[in-house]
């Protein structure tokens, strides 16, 4: 097996990249995903993102997995919280910063950190060694360049079990909260398996903002106009406004994707009369809908938990999904119906120090994560188990 660094998709090519990926479905897998984060200068210079894709290949040169990798000059975007680590390493006259991660940017998703042909839904065990030549080879290569650590964020449990097993890594866990399609038919079957009480509340929760005069619809990226981008990118960028930012990803980002891979969007837009008030953007695949931006012009009474919950749940079961991950934190995701779930990360720390104290606060955190997982349960909307 070979290894080699890619500092653009271009340089990969789109027939390379399809070849190592094969029928792995998964939006953030595709080639068009990580072509508009850089066509749109989302990534790269002055973003502090700059990508280097890991490709595997066999010895005759043939594609066998991607690893998309980026250096990091900041850890915004990353939805792993370690900027105590950061200022850690500063107090002590060392630097932090570059670092890499081994993520998909800005989206705090669970799934397959390696795309490959030979394992496309990333559940075959007979693959899982793949997992741990690469972390051989980003160690390698963070060690020829005196980079601090490296980073895999949201990786799958099996995945982050088997690399949990070397000493040279640490495994951090959190909280999120996702929705399972247990086979319900439609929302009324939904619903029939909440407690009497929280039946009630959720439908009066609809029921609320279609009293405010507000509809909405869900169109598919492939149908959305220039006009509904501009207004969700309107949306989006509100969001982080009203907390003094500027949001990460650039309007050619969206457009890129609804051009090249419109037929894994959903867009959710909320109207009063004929004016857009709000917008919630999806990606979907084969088995999942995972929620990512949202954001409104007007506020209105429980209209969030309608177009980022609610529509995503009753859009899974028209169309069959088994899963939706709404993203990350959240607590009032429990009462319509999201579970608690642990999310994974690895990390590899060079200082033999620092990652001995962050071993021990990794431990730590674990254990108040484990708690508020077990406590979280109880608050379920769902009839109890006789």
């Amino acid at each position: 097996m070979k290894a080699q660094w890619f500092t653009s998709v271009e340089d990969i090519g789109e027939d390379r990249w399809q070849a190592a990926i094969g029928d792995t479905q998964s939006p953030f897998a595709k080639f068009a995903f990580h072509q508009a984060l850089e066509v749109s200068q989302s990534i790269g210079d002055g973003t502090g993102w700059y990508p280097e894709y890991l490709l595997l290949m066999d010895d005759d040169d043939t594609p066998l997995a991607i690893a998309p990798t980026y250096l990091k000059t900041h850890s915004q975007g990353e939805f792993v919280f370690d900027w105590a680590w950061a200022d850690a390493y500063q107090r002590h006259g060392l630097g932090y910063f570059p670092k890499r991660i081994w993520a998909i940017p800005f989206s705090p998703v669970t799934g397959s950190r390696l795309f490959s042909y030979l394992d496309p839904d990333g559940d075959d065990t007979a693959f899982m060694h793949l997992y741990l030549t690469v972390a051989d080879v980003l160690t390698d290569a963070n060690q020829q360049r005196d980079f601090s650590s490296w980073h895999l964020l949201f990786t799958k449990p099996d995945h982050a079990a088997l690399l949990n097993k070397e000493n040279a890594y640490l495994e951090r866990i959190s909280c999120q909260f996702h929705w399972f399609n247990r086979g319900y038919k439609d929302m009324a079957d939904y619903f029939s398996h909440f407690s009497s009480r929280k039946r009630k509340v959720a439908r009066k929760e609809r029921e609320k903002v279609i009293q405010q005069g507000v509809t909405l619809t869900r169109t598919l990226g492939n149908s959305l106009t220039s006009a509904d981008l501009d207004f969700f990118y309107l949306c989006y960028q509100s969001t982080y406004a009203k907390r003094g930012q500027q949001g990460y990803l650039t309007r050619d980002f969206f457009a890129q994707l609804v051009e090249n891979m419109g037929d894994n969007i959903l867009l959710v837009q909320a109207f009063r009369g004929d004016n857009a008030i709000a917008a919630s953007w999806c990606f979907f695949d084969h088995h999942s809908l995972y929620g990512r931006y949202w954001g409104c012009i007007e506020e209105v009474d429980c209209l969030h938990f309608e177009a980022c919950y609610y529509q995503g749940i009753e859009f899974c079961l028209e169309k069959g999904l088994q899963h939706f991950d709404p993203g990350t934190q959240g607590e009032h995701k429990i009462p319509r119906g999201f579970e608690p779930v642990f999310s994974h990360s690895i990390h590899y720390i060079a200082h033999e120090g620092f990652r001995e104290a962050i071993a021990r606060f990794c431990e730590e955190e674990a254990q108040a994560v484990r708690e508020y997982h077990q406590d979280t349960h109880a608050l379920l909307p769902f009839k109890k188990a006789d």
